[in-house]
């Protein structure tokens, strides 16, 4: 007997008679033997329409009137499922936050509130799970918590994405299926590349890159909560019948700071127009003539540095290439470097996070050899033999701004 957890995103919901055709894919799950947890979105539209009359009436309202506002949305969605599950014979109960066996806790950030990860899991033992062994099929609001000081609070963008994950963690579930307009997982935007495919199977930090750079699949926040036992599947309610894609789990934390390399080699190659392509495919050549293996690069107009795994042993065969086949002036390099990485699924909500990071190097007077952002993780260059004090230092002023969420690790 599976558990799952469904969640019928607006698009799925976006008239009557799709709420009718999601209920018809929850009975059949519910006929073959499985235990299910329904969250649903807001009917498609009705969310933007909330907001827009808020808005109207208010130019600057209260985030935690604009959260009670809009929660109407999906507490309705969530009746009107009920409604439909019932009418094929499905029993199934409306869960919101007006019912005493509400499972999600949030802290008290308006519009954009973090689940609590523990306390969720305390309140959904006590509620849903003895929903589930009763033959019940819970149908849950996505998108809205409830403060620890019992304020309305929603989840910001991918909401409902992050209560279905969340839940599942909670309840130990076989499978998060998430049941969207979009047949999966694509290799590209499909609205904008003809020849775009769906992938089957796909880890989850790899899913965590792609929505970092814009691919709206799932929100980086829903990740966070997936446990490594469990897996997401993703697609329509068609496309699940022949898999859809496949995220599985693996452990992605709020915020970390790790040493991923303690021998580095930075080299500083220089030359004209080394952004250009042909430039660029020749130090790849160069790169595979000397079994170099590239951790991070940075180009400019008139460099190119490259950081390679190892002490250098492989700078003369690089210089021998570049120089020799006029691809550019000259090499130096600066060995015994150490890789620092800060990353995480909540990256992107500490403000001023580069300087967090940077700011207590400076100030102890550690030099910094290189220093490579994308929106998933913060990659620093230091010395080796400053890399166990610099780790120190960065963790002690994440810290300040988040807690816990930071993990002790160890170098290497």
């Amino acid at each position: 007997m599976a558990r799952f957890v469904v969640k019928l995103g607006g698009s799925v919901l976006s008239d009557l008679a799709g709420v009718e055709r999601a209920a018809a894919y929850i009975h059949k799950l519910v006929e073959r033997g499985d235990r299910v947890v329904v969250v649903v979105s807001a009917l498609k539209g009705v969310t933007d329409e909330l907001l827009k009359t808020v808005n109207t009436l208010h130019p600057s309202p209260p985030p935690d009137m604009v959260d009670n506002t809009l929660a109407m949305g999906e507490m309705m969605s969530a009746r009107y499922f009920a409604l439909a599950l019932h009418r094929l014979g499905v029993q199934a109960a409306v869960v919101d936050p007006c019912t005493d066996i509400w499972p999600v806790v949030t802290d008290d950030r308006h519009l954009d509130a973090n689940p609590l990860l523990e306390e969720c899991r305390a309140l959904t033992k006590q509620g849903l799970e003895r929903l589930l062994e009763k033959g019940v099929v819970p149908v849950v609001c996505g998108f809205i918590g409830v403060s620890k000081y019992g304020r309305i609070t929603t989840m910001g963008r991918g909401g409902s994405d992050t209560t279905a994950v969340l839940l599942a963690n909670c309840l130990d579930a076989d499978e998060v299926i998430l049941v969207k307009d979009v047949s999966g997982v694509y290799t590209a935007d499909p609205k904008k590349t003809t020849e775009a495919n769906v992938i089957d199977v796909i880890s989850a930090e790899e899913v965590l890159t792609l929505s970092r750079g814009g691919a709206k699949v799932i929100h980086a926040k829903a990740l966070q909560f997936l446990s490594p036992k469990s897996k997401i599947r993703v697609g329509t309610l068609e496309s699940l019948e022949a898999g859809g894609t496949v995220i599985f789990g693996s452990e992605i934390p709020s915020l970390d700071v790790r040493v991923d390399n303690t021998n580095v080699t930075m080299v500083t190659l220089v030359g004209s127009s080394m952004g250009d392509v042909s430039k660029l495919s020749g130090v790849v050549k160069a790169l595979e003539a000397a079994s170099a293996k590239v951790i991070a690069s940075s180009v400019e107009e008139s460099s190119l540095i490259l950081y390679l795994d190892g002490d250098g042993e492989v700078v003369e065969k690089l210089h021998d290439y570049f120089v020799g086949n006029r691809l550019g002036k000259a090499v130096s390099h600066f060995p015994h470097l150490s890789l620092i990485r800060v990353y995480g699924s909540m990256l992107e909500t500490v403000p001023g996070v580069v300087h967090k990071v940077l700011q207590p190097l400076a100030a102890n007077s550690i030099n910094v050899f290189g220093v490579l952002t994308i929106s998933s993780s913060i990659r620093v260059f230091v010395s080796t033999r400053d890399v166990e004090k610099s780790v120190k230092l960065i963790r002690e002023s994440l810290r300040e701004y988040l807690g816990e969420q930071v993990r002790s690790q160890g170098v290497g």
